[in-house]
């Protein structure tokens, strides 16, 4: 069931303009539109959408297409490197899907903005030869499309990739020299820790930003870079994550921005929609109830019992949605993903502290399987 459900996490440049950003997230809206954050100093907005394959086609490509339409990159001004309107449209599998039918998405993404709207595509990430610091340098040609880029648009690249966190701390006390020697010593590149990419940013005021992705979280989370950092006597300013964060590997930093609850907010607005639209008292009022659920479900924060609240809510909502008779596929996908997602993230210090309601929940998450 929850083998055909992805995220993506196209990354635009424009985060200057509020009404060109709500119009590339309504182009987006094709799919759920999980998150949608900005950056002035960067200039861009990332927006986190997740559905199943048709869906997500369409609402990338539409996305793609308002950037194209909304944004010259002869008048960008940022500090982030980019090389198109629509910088990377990066595929991540959810659930039990594969990184192989991520690619594919990948693949029929990028085929499709070239024979629509003529933009050059660079495929990178899962199952390619390119990485973005190649393409970024200028060192391959495009997957598709001319090698010239478009002269108001660049190029788009698009890859299939697992999860990431992009995690940015600011350092009060160091200059930028230092930080990019930082930088350096913490990239996997040049053999500092496992799975991090890092780059330094003068932003306005002063302030020196240190930008990491973090690619194995498995061996370097959040916490990890935090620990490394304090270990070595670095000042640490304002942490903050760029889009969503899977919940296992989430620090105070996320607070609000968990990629589980927003997955299941999503599935109960959308469940919302659904009870609307057949117009009876009662769904009228179940839909009210649903928005209300997914306004607060959205902003979970990481304390564990909040966590564990927001996995138990989504499990149930499977039932709610089902006796309903508005439950589809996606949806119950969705919220599965999304319980399981939080349930992982309860060690074991949590799993004895509440022990008879994580038994509760893994039963029901056990009976909603096998449905």
């Amino acid at each position: 069931m929850d083998h055909d459900l992805f995220e993506s996490i196209p990354n635009f440049s424009e985060g200057s303009r509020p009404e060109v950003i709500a119009q590339l997230a309504g182009a987006a809206a094709r799919a759920h539109v999980l998150d949608v954050d900005a950056d002035a100093d960067h200039n861009r907005a990332v927006i986190s959408v997740a559905g199943r394959r048709h869906d997500l086609v369409d609402a990338l490509v539409a996305s793609v297409e308002m950037a194209v339409e909304r944004i010259d990159l002869r008048e960008h001004r940022g500090v982030h490197p980019r090389v198109g309107v629509a910088d990377v449209v990066p595929i991540v599998p959810l659930g039990g899907t594969s990184l192989r039918a991520a690619r594919d998405i990948a693949q029929a993404v990028g085929n499709l903005i070239w024979a629509r709207i003529h933009v050059p595509v660079y495929f990178y990430g899962y199952g390619e030869s390119n990485t973005l610091a190649d393409i970024r340098a200028g060192r391959v040609a495009p997957g598709v499309g001319d090698s010239s880029h478009h002269p108001t648009a660049g190029a788009i690249c698009v890859g299939a990739r697992l999860p990431l966190v992009a995690f940015n701390v600011l350092l009060p006390d160091v200059d930028a020299s230092k930080a990019r020697a930082l930088a350096r010593s913490l990239r996997e590149s040049s053999g500092g820790l496992r799975g991090v990419q890092a780059l330094v940013f003068e932003l306005p005021g002063d302030r020196i930003q240190l930008s990491m992705n973090l690619f194995r979280l498995g061996e370097t989370p959040p916490a990890g870079v935090i620990t490394e950092l304090v270990q070595r006597g670095v000042a640490l300013g304002t942490q903050q994550i760029i889009g969503l964060c899977p919940a296992a590997v989430a620090t105070s930093a996320a607070a609000g921005r968990l990629l589980e609850a927003r997955l299941a907010a999503a599935a109960a607005r959308r469940g919302a929609e659904l009870c609307a639209a057949q117009r009876d008292d009662e769904h009228l009022r179940l839909a009210g109830r649903l928005e209300q659920t997914a306004d607060a479900i959205s902003r979970t924060a990481i304390e564990p019992e909040q966590m564990l609240s927001t996995a138990e809510q989504a499990a149930a909502l499977v039932g709610v949605l089902k006796a309903a008779r508005v439950l589809t596929d996606e949806l119950e996908a969705m919220l599965r993903i999304a319980a399981q997602g939080l349930r992982i993230a309860m060690g074991p210090e949590i799993q004895a502290a509440f022990t008879t309601r994580i038994r509760a929940l893994d039963r029901r998450l056990d009976l909603a399987g096998r449905d």
